[in-house]
C-alpha cells in the first residue's frame, strides 16, 4: 500500500493513535464516513475499541475522504494508517496517487533503507503518532524482494549480453491476495491460504472463499460476490463468532475489553493475595431513607438507590479506617496510603465488564455522589466510557445484587486495596427487638489484598459499612 505522504501533499494520512495509557492496538467498530464524504476538523470519523473502552476518534483535519484502509471489525496497530482525506480536492497540481501493483520492478535491485523506529512518541487522541519519517516501512512479506531482485538480474543480464536472450527466471510462487480479516479468518479454520482459489476482484481471496475451502459442500454453491476494495465504502461486519461444521461449538475471539478484563483478573488473583469476609445485615432502615431521599427536593434530578447508600457507607468507613485505601509498591516494597479515594463501580456492559471510577468520591455531599454515579452509568451503558475515568481507582464496589444473586468472592482489580460485593436485598425473617420479623436483608462480601489489609483492619472497614447500612443515621454521626 503506497504512503501518500510519499506521493503528494495533497493527500493526509491520519494514524491510529494511542488512545489509552500504551496500549498497542485498537480494533475498528464502525466508520462514520465513507470514501468521498466532506470531513472538517475535529470530526468523528470512526468509533474503535480498545482494550478499556470504545472510543470515537476526530480527524485533524478539512478534506474529502479519499480512502478507507481498514475495513470494519479489523485490529489495527498504533501508527498504522487508517484514512487518508484529500486536503486540496480539484486541485491540478497534485499527481494522483500510483497503485501499488504499478511500483516499477527494477526498484527492487536498490532498494532504500527503512529507518528504524526509535521508540514510541507520545500522541493527542485523535492526532496520530508524529511521523519521522516519510520513508516507507518494509513489508512484513521480506520474501518479495529477492524475487524482485531475481527479475531485474533477468532483465540486467539480457541488456548485457547485447540482445542475446537470457534464460527465463524460474516462476515464482507469490503470495496469495487476502486482507487482514481473512487471512485470520483462514488461521482460525486452519485453512492454508495457497490452497484456495480466489474468486474476488484482482484475484484477491474473500471470507466465502475461505468458508467454502474449509467446507468443500459449499464449493458447489455460487460463486461469492467480489469482495469490495478498501478505496470502497467500508462495510464489512465486525468478525462474528466461527461455528464449527458440526454446529455443537461456538468459537468467540478474545480481544478489546474483554481480553483486558482475563489478563487483568489472572494477574490480580496469582499476584495479591486475597481474603474474603462475609456479613448479613437487616438494612430495613436504609431503605426507608431511599424512599424518603427520593422525595426530597433537594435531591430532584439525581438517581437515589440502594447503592448511594452503600457507595457512602464505604466512604465513610474508609474514613474512620484509611489505611485500607492505600496499594502495594512491589517494585519499592513499599505500602502507600491514599488520601482521596476514586470510587470505582463495577458496571456490566455489551462489551465486558468496566469499573469507572468516581474521582475525589470522598469530598463530594450525597447530592454529588448521587449525580457522579448516575453519570458514570449512563455513560457505561452507552459504551463512551474513557479509558482515563477508568484510571487511579483505589476501591471498588460491584452489585451483584441486580442479578438476584446473594453475594459473591470477587477479584481485586489491580492495583486497588479492596471490592465490596453487595448481594440482593430480599424480604426474609429476621429477629428484631426480640421478635421474629419480615425485614429486608442483604449480604456484603469484602475481598482485601492481605499484604496491605490484615484481618482486622478488613473486618472494622465491613462491620462499619454494615452499622451505617443497619443505622443510617450514622452517616451523620460517623461523618
Amino acid at each position: 500500500m503506497t504512503t501518500m505522504t510519499e506521493t503528494s501533499a495533497r493527500f493526509r494520512e491520519f494514524k491510529m493513535p494511542d488512545v489509552g495509557e500504551g496500549l498497542t492496538e485498537a480494533e475498528i467498530l464502525k466508520w462514520f464516513v465513507q470514501p468521498g464524504d466532506t470531513v472538517t476538523d475535529g470530526q468523528v470519523v470512526c468509533e474503535v475499541e480498545t482494550a478499556k473502552a470504545a472510543v470515537e476518534l476526530p480527524i485533524p483535519f478539512d478534506g474529502v475522504v479519499h480512502e478507507l484502509r481498514f475495513p470494519e471489525g479489523t485490529t489495527v496497530d498504533v501508527g498504522q494508517v487508517i484514512i487518508s482525506v484529500d486536503v486540496a480536492p480539484g486541485s491540478e497540481d497534485a499527481a494522483p496517487l500510483p497503485a501499488p501493483a504499478q511500483e516499477p520492478v527494477a526498484a527492487a535491485t536498490e532498494p532504500a533503507p527503512a529507518e528504524e523506529p526509535k521508540g514510541r512518541t507520545p500522541v493527542l487522541v485523535g492526532y496520530g503518532v508524529a511521523e519521522t519519517s516519510t520513508k516507507r516501512r518494509p513489508r512484513k512479506g521480506a520474501s518479495a524482494a529477492p524475487e524482485a531482485a531475481a527479475v531485474a538480474a533477468a532483465v540486467q543480464a539480457e541488456l548485457n549480453g547485447h540482445g542475446t536472450p537470457a534464460p527465463a527466471p524460474e516462476a515464482v510462487t507469490a503470495r496469495p491476495l487476502a486482507k487482514p480479516p481473512v487471512r485470520k479468518l483462514a488461521k482460525d479454520l486452519g485453512i492454508d491460504l495457497a490452497t484456495v482459489t480466489p474468486t474476488g476482484k484482482d484475484g484477491i481471496i474473500t471470507r466465502e472463499d475461505v468458508h467454502a475451502a474449509a467446507a468443500p459442500a459449499a464449493a458447489a454453491s455460487p460463486a461469492a460476490a467480489p469482495s469490495v476494495p478498501v478505496s470502497e465504502p467500508v462495510t464489512a461486519a465486525v468478525e462474528a463468532p466461527v461455528a464449527s461444521a458440526s454446529a455443537r461449538e461456538t468459537r468467540i475471539p478474545v480481544k478489546g475489553v474483554r481480553k483486558a478484563i482475563a489478563q487483568a483478573m489472572v494477574g490480580s488473583a496469582f499476584t495479591a493475595p486475597h481474603v474474603t469476609e462475609f456479613v448479613t445485615v437487616d438494612v430495613t432502615r436504609t431503605m426507608k431513607l431511599v424512599a424518603e431521599l427520593k422525595e426530597d427536593k433537594d435531591m430532584a434530578g439525581v438517581r437515589v438507590n440502594p447503592l448511594l447508600i452503600i457507595a457512602k457507607a464505604l466512604l465513610v468507613a474508609i474514613k474512620r479506617n484509611p489505611e485500607v485505601n492505600a496499594a502495594w509498591d512491589e517494585a519499592n516494597q513499599e505500602i502507600v496510603q491514599k488520601h482521596y479515594v476514586n470510587l470505582g463501580i463495577a458496571a456490566a456492559t455489551p462489551r465486558g465488564l468496566i469499573v469507572p471510577n468516581i474521582k475525589d468520591a470522598h469530598d463530594k455531599t450525597l447530592p454529588q455522589l448521587a449525580a457522579a454515579l448516575g453519570e458514570l452509568v449512563s455513560t457505561a451503558r452507552d459504551g463512551k466510557t474513557s479509558p482515563a475515568a477508568m484510571a487511579g481507582g483505589t476501591v471498588t464496589i460491584t452489585n451483584v445484587g441486580v442479578f438476584g444473586v446473594d453475594t459473591g468472592t470477587p477479584i481485586l482489580n489491580p492495583g486497588e486495596s479492596a471490592i465490596l460485593a453487595v448481594g440482593a436485598i430480599k424480604l426474609q425473617p429476621w429477629v428484631h427487638k426480640g421478635k421474629v420479623k419480615p425485614r429486608q436483608v442483604t449480604t456484603l462480601a469484602l475481598s482485601f489484598d492481605h499484604r496491605l489489609v490484615d484481618g482486622e483492619l478488613g473486618s472494622k472497614v465491613l462491620a462499619d459499612v454494615a452499622a451505617i447500612l443497619e443505622q443510617p443515621k450514622r452517616l451523620i454521626t460517623w461523618a
